[in-house]
């Protein structure tokens, strides 16, 4: 009777630890001040991907210990893992910071009197002085993003000359310091890749996606979802930034054959 027992204890908690190895299908909301629709959600662990609509309403499959990414072009990027309580509920309710981007300084002209004779009389005709006409070397390249900059201001290194050795010795601020320490720098150092993979999806999607969903079949509602399964490629940046479209479709087309893979084994599972 005693050893019954323990076999029908075991097999509940084997039936219960299978259970949870399951995907199940999840219903979340979304909370934000701002726009709830078009956010995207992505199963970092299945590539399983959904998106929000006007009220901010999803469905998504998930298991214990997966990992969603909740990410929109006006909000802060969030990571939730599935716990227990989510599992068992099948409910969710995730809440959103909204993305402050700072505006560029504005330079205000010549104040308008109103009347359009004299305003004109008025307008200097020149072209304005840039550093060029003074001889002094000027920065060209690309305007740095936000969080490129407070990345650089939250790991601000200086190099010295006269080191100990008469060499040249590099000084770290005490700020930088302390953002190493609480890894704040590791933080911003993600938030600007994945700032610049964003970019780079959005590009690429823009720019080819119609002629490679031609020959490559794939349902829409897969394909953003297919985007983001490339972009955690270690080498998407590598293989898809300053490339030509050629070379962008020839690593899609691999990405393609890989995804369709994993998600016919994911399929087979459940």
């Amino acid at each position: 009777m005693l050893k019954n027992k323990h076999i029908a204890r075991l097999l509940i908690l084997l039936s219960f630890q299978i259970g949870m190895s399951q995907s199940v299908e999840i219903s979340g909301t979304v909370e934000s001040n701002i726009s709830l629709e078009n956010i995207n959600i992505i199963n970092k662990t299945t590539y399983n991907y959904a998106i929000t609509n006007t009220n901010g309403a999803f469905k998504i499959m998930a298991k214990l210990n997966d990992t969603l990414q909740f990410s929109s072009m006006l909000h802060k990027t969030k990571y939730v893992v599935v716990d227990i309580n989510i599992l068992l509920s099948k409910k969710i309710s995730v809440a959103l910071e909204e993305q402050v981007n700072e505006l560029n300084e504005v330079t205000v002209g010549n104040r308008l009197t109103g009347d359009l004779l004299k305003d004109i009389n008025n307008i200097e005709g020149e072209p304005p002085i840039n550093f060029y006409d003074f001889g002094i070397p000027g920065y060209t390249g690309k305007i740095a993003t936000q969080s490129e900059r407070r990345l650089s201001e939250a790991s601000d290194l200086e190099l010295k000359g006269g080191g100990s050795l008469g060499g040249v010795g590099v000084s770290i601020s005490a700020t930088a310091l302390i953002n190493a320490i609480s890894g704040r720098t590791k933080i911003l150092k993600s938030r600007v890749e994945l700032e610049e993979k964003e970019t780079l999806i959005q590009s690429i999607k823009g720019r080819l996606a119609s002629d490679f969903f031609a020959s490559n079949p794939l349902d829409e509602h897969l394909r953003m979802e297919f985007f983001y399964f490339c972009a955690d490629d270690e080498h998407f940046i590598e293989m898809c930034q300053n490339q030509t479209d050629l070379d962008i479709m020839e690593f899609l087309k691999k990405k393609y054959e890989v995804y369709l893979k994993n998600r016919n084994e994911d399929v087979e599972k459940n």
